[in-house]
């Protein structure tokens, strides 16, 4: 069932990717480019993935025993947990909905896949498409608001998978405890950017692509991984920003908001939170590039600030849209004592050439990853676990990770009638005690030469 499944959905996408494109587009107006980019090549890649390797994935794992234990061997088998559910998410309503229902089946589960109702056409489309190709009694997707939602979570499940927002996840995570089911949540936080100084041209454009690319390029800021804001020192702040408002012309036109190039806001509700937090006077003036807002096309264009209140709801909420804060710094080693004082996110961008920096972030900070000279491409290798620490969620799945966190790992041991050592039962006396502790101390072997005189 869990190889049909895979090649079910891998069918699916290479019948329907136009389907896919124009739903896409009528949720979130994504470019086929970006859909293909960050929705179906995702899950065809996450499919063929499964495909190759879930006979390895399944394969038994032998277990080498200490000798205190002869004779006996000792594995560890994986089997699925049972009846999941999983909870997609609107930013990326095709890609995060199924990725994780892959590793799910992959590793056995039947799955109720919820459908984020505020990316409509996609939850339709996977609500009317997955019945076609896969066997309803192995995946079921459901549509719905939030009473659908929370009806869900009053039944008993085998694992629930979460992407959103913390609000949300303290709720599914509360409601999980009910009934001590097991949660995965993928949630947000303030991504930040370490950008050091770099003397080369070339890298310094490489790194302005890369940064814009994590910032507007995942559905115009509206990703969880996405750039949230930039710490760089003020001496190489102007060199920066200069080329980011060059950048942006060249990605998006002189006027951003008629282009093709970047999504919208996912609806109107989001659009004022947006605009909101620009509305505080002291943010306002602190904009050096953009802020313009088309409320009918639910378009914010690229907005570049420089240093707003530090308290401002933009530098303490997630901003997920395409408003980058930019922070100076005397020193880009503050940067780490900046990002400590506040919640763990969950991925630490850096541009850096320097080694003895790279290894201060990653031993003086706390994040779900860390990424050096780059931005969001950690999320399509499937060879490394994705995942938050903290508020930013907790437990990891991609690639093989999905199948570990959608099975449970049995441990099999059996022992033989040959050897039965008497220490371990009563009647208890000194020699018995003495013979556990030197056990617990030495491997067999060992112990039996203590025992015979023949080792001190």
């Amino acid at each position: 069932m869990e190889e049909k499944s895979a090649e079910s959905i891998d069918q699916a996408f290479h019948d329907k990717e136009e389907n896919i494109f124009e739903a896409l587009f009528q949720d979130l107006g994504k470019h086929p480019v970006e859909s293909y980019r960050d929705e179906v090549g995702i899950i065809e890649k996450s499919a063929t993935n499964a495909l190759n390797c879930l006979e390895k994935w399944m394969a038994p794992t032998k277990s080498r025993l200490p000798l205190l234990f002869f004779p006996a061997k000792g594995e560890v088998i994986s089997e699925p947990l049972g009846v999941v559910l999983v909870f997609g998410s609107w930013n990326f309503p095709i890609s995060l909905a199924l990725d994780p229902v892959i590793g799910a089946i992959a590793a056995g589960n039947t799955v109720m896949l919820k459908a984020s109702e505020l990316a409509p056409r996609c939850a339709s489309f996977l609500a009317e498409t997955i019945p076609l190709y896969m066997d309803s009694n192995a995946v079921k997707v459901i549509v719905g608001g939030v009473d659908v939602g929370e009806q869900l979570l009053q039944q008993k499940w085998d694992k629930i998978f979460f992407t959103g927002s913390q609000r949300v996840g303290r709720a599914v995570m509360s409601a999980a405890a009910q009934h001590l089911t097991p949660v995965t949540l993928e949630l947000g936080g303030k991504c930040p950017t370490i950008v050091d100084t770099l003397s080369s041209p070339s890298d310094i454009k490489t790194m302005v692509k890369r940064v814009m690319g994590g910032k507007w390029g995942p559905c115009s800021g509206q990703a969880c991984i996405g750039v949230d804001y930039i710490l760089v020192e003020e001496k190489f702040a102007p060199t920066m920003i200069d080329l980011l408002k060059k950048t942006i012309k060249t990605f998006y036109g002189d006027c951003p908001i008629d282009s093709e190039n970047i999504c919208r806001i996912v609806n109107t509700n989001h659009f004022e939170r947006l605009h909101k937090l620009l509305e505080d006077p002291l943010v306002a003036a602190s904009i050096i590039h953009g802020g313009s807002l088309d409320k009918e096309k639910l378009i914010i264009e690229p907005t570049i600030l420089l240093n707003p209140p530090l308290d401002a709801d933009i530098m303490t909420e997630e901003i997920f849209g395409p408003l980058l804060p930019i922070i100076t710094l005397n020193h880009i080693q503050e940067s780490i004592e900046f990002i400590n004082s506040r919640p763990k996110p969950l991925t630490i961008y850096a541009f850096t050439k320097d080694e003895t920096f790279m290894r201060q972030i990653v031993s003086e900070t706390s994040s779900g990853s860390v990424l050096f000279n780059d931005t969001i491409v950690q999320f399509a290798c499937d060879v490394l676990p994705f995942g938050g620490v903290g508020q930013s969620g907790f437990g990891r799945y991609h690639g093989k990770y999905s199948f570990d966190t959608f099975s449970h790992e049995k441990t099999i041991m059996q022992r033989s009638f040959i050897i039965d050592l008497e220490p371990r039962y009563p009647p208890w006396n000194d020699f018995k005690l003495k013979f556990i502790r030197l056990a617990y101390k030495y491997d067999y072997f060992n112990l039996l030469l203590l025992l015979i005189g023949l080792k001190k």
